[in-house]
C-alpha cells in the first residue's frame, strides 16, 4: 500500500513589500483596504499586483528620484514638502499611485466575463475604472515630480 502526504507550503509574508530604500515599504493590509478588494483574486495574486504597481511606479519616478537624491534627500519622506495627516505629501501621492495601478491591473486581469447584455454593461464600467484609476496614478506621479496635469480629448 502506498499513500500520498501532502504538506503545505511554507507561508510567504504578504503584509510587506520591500521597497528600493529610497521609496516607500508598502504594508499589503494598507493596500488592499485602500484598494477596497472583493476578495476574488488570491493573496499572492493581489501582492504580484501590488509589486507590479510599485516596479511601474518606480521607474515613471527614476530620474526624479535621482534629483531627490543627487540634492541629498536619500527617502521619499526626507524630500521637502507638505504634511497632511503627519505625513509628507509626496508619501500620499506615491502610496495613491501605487494602489490605483495595482487596482487597475487587477481590474484588467479578473474582471468577469459574461456574454449577456448585463455582462457587457459590467465589462464597460469595469474599462471605465481602469481609465479613471490609471489616471489617477499618472495624476499621483505627476504632483510629485511637479509636471501640471493635462486632459486631452481628440474631438
Amino acid at each position: 500500500m502506498s499513500s500520498f502526504l501532502a504538506s503545505a507550503p511554507a507561508p510567504t509574508n504578504l503584509r510587506t513589500i520591500v521597497n528600493d530604500g529610497f521609496f516607500p515599504e508598502i504594508d499589503v493590509n494598507t493596500a488592499l483596504a485602500a484598494m477596497r478588494q472583493d476578495g476574488t483574486a488570491t493573496a499572492e495574486r493581489l501582492r504580484a499586483a501590488l509589486v507590479d504597481a510599485v516596479l511601474s511606479v518606480n521607474d515613471d519616478l527614476r530620474s526624479w528620484q535621482a534629483m531627490q537624491q543627487a540634492a541629498g534627500h536619500m527617502t521619499l519622506e526626507a524630500v521637502p514638502t507638505g504634511q497632511i495627516d503627519g505625513k509628507p505629501s509626496h508619501l500620499h501621492r506615491y502610496l495613491r499611485a501605487v494602489y490605483c495601478e495595482a487596482r487597475a491591473g487587477l481590474i484588467e486581469r479578473y474582471r468577469d466575463y459574461d456574454a449577456t447584455a448585463a455582462g457587457d454593461r459590467k465589462a464597460e464600467a469595469l474599462m471605465q475604472a481602469v481609465e479613471d484609476l490609471r489616471r489617477d496614478a499618472r495624476w499621483a506621479i505627476s504632483d510629485i515630480v511637479g509636471r501640471s496635469r493635462s486632459t486631452v480629448a481628440l474631438i
